[in-house]
């Protein structure tokens, strides 16, 4: 049983919400970020970068405390205004022929830790602390968890009927996403959603695992503190923006090493042998096509590796993952790479265009040799949830990305 709340917001004033909402912060380069934060006084990225307006890098809890500053700023300045009831939050997001539907509403806390929120990806406890921290801080949630739900027709029947309301955001942002939202308040329509999502066995993180595992932490921490706990305050939800399967898109990374662990590469050919048939392409670039086939680029090649069966046993969900697979058989063994997270001979690229960053990056002599995997699928991200196993590192690239700053929930 999955269950979800409706949430009052704080939104963006109808007029502000095109230079409010912001990506997340580690997508933007410097440059961007420089002229974002002195030519756009609106933008969210002001709230969580404070220190801009003192031209000091502020860290710690020195920056948190900052942080809640100029989100109250924000309030006071009517930059931000609170929705008077609870609702859902319909949210569209549309590039091109990619168009994905969901909606923003808070999630258990006590789901997640019942294993109704499933995960799929390891997080590392001391970045989950420091979230934490900062949430207890600031009081605020303005980055949605994305997690994906089977696709209902009933549900789908809803969400038809409110788009044909007049949406109170259509804008398009810089970057030619289009974003609408549409505020469900209706009593009806809500009883209905959280009665669909009660009928639900599991949810599933697509993208959020550090924010959600914080959000645990925070509400572990706030029971502690608050005498009279009852379950049902704020800080025992998150927020997130529930998106049925089929609306996400999943694109690969590529991996790319810097050196071939003292290998020639004759010596490092013949290892590959043992676990692959190898096939030089002739034709250009070479991207693999199907599960368990990999494209390798090396001296100025392409070459197809598919992989020996009977060399490889698959005994659970993870051994059969193509991240997995490149891992146990070339990088671990071969290549030396034993921590995929932290070591610097290892480097991950995504985007349509990887393909040939890939070659170019080797052919710089950047990387010694790279890989290129196809992607993998929402039933692999089920079955590794599902198993209570963890996938490696740089795994999936899922889309749509959320903005930030366009619905905040308050803790």
């Amino acid at each position: 049983m999955a269950r979800i709340k409706p949430f009052k917001a704080i939104r963006p004033a109808q007029d502000k919400v095109a230079f409010v909402a912001s990506k997340s912060y580690e997508e933007y380069s410097k440059n961007e970020l420089k002229s974002i934060l002195k030519y756009n006084p609106f933008s969210f990225l002001h709230i969580i970068n404070p220190g801009f307006k003192f031209h000091k890098n502020i860290t710690g809890k020195e920056r948190f405390a900052l942080v809640r500053n100029r989100y109250l700023e924000f309030l006071e300045e009517h930059v931000f205004v609170k929705d008077g009831e609870a609702s859902f939050y319909l949210y569209q997001i549309a590039k091109g022929d990619f168009k994905s539907l969901g909606f923003f509403c808070a999630c258990s806390v006590e789901d997640y830790r019942k294993d109704v929120i499933k995960k799929h990806e390891d997080t590392i406890h001391r970045r989950e602390q420091l979230f934490a921290d900062y949430l207890y801080t600031v009081g605020f949630n303005a980055e949605p968890v994305l997690m994906t739900y089977a696709d209902d027709s009933s549900i789908s029947h809803l969400f038809q009927q409110e788009t044909k309301h007049k949406p109170v955001y259509d804008f398009t942002s810089t970057d030619k996403v289009n974003h609408r939202l549409w505020r469900i308040s209706s009593k009806e329509v809500i009883s209905e959603l959280k009665s669909i999502f009660e009928g639900m066995d599991a949810l599933y993180i697509a993208d959020g695992h550090h924010r959600s595992a914080s959000s645990n932490l925070l509400a572990q921490k706030m029971e502690t503190e608050d005498a009279k706990h009852t379950g049902n305050e704020p800080y025992n939800y998150f927020m997130a923006c529930l998106i049925p399967e089929s609306h996400i898109k999943i694109y690969e990374f590529n991996r790319m090493v810097r050196d071939l662990n003292g290998l020639s590469k004759e010596e490092f050919l013949i290892k590959l042998d043992a676990s692959f048939r190898i096939e030089k392409k002739e034709d250009g670039l070479y991207k693999p096509t199907k599960k368990h086939h990999f494209s390798m680029y090396l001296d100025g090649e392409f070459y197809s590796l598919y992989l020996r069966k009977t060399k490889y046993q698959f005994t659970d969900a993870l051994s059969q993952l193509d991240t997995q697979i490149l891992y146990k058989t070339i990088l671990e063994p071969i290549l030396g790479i034993h921590d995929l997270r932290n070591d610097k001979r290892i480097f991950y690229g995504f985007g349509k265009h990887n393909l040939i960053k890939m070659k170019d990056s080797v052919d710089k002599g950047q990387f010694a040799v790279g890989f290129s995997l196809v992607p993998i699928t929402m039933e692999e991200i089920k079955s590794i949830a599902d198993a209570g196993l963890v996938m490696p590192p740089k795994s999936t690239y899922i889309e749509p990305k959320l903005r930030s700053g366009l619905t905040i929930y308050e803790l």
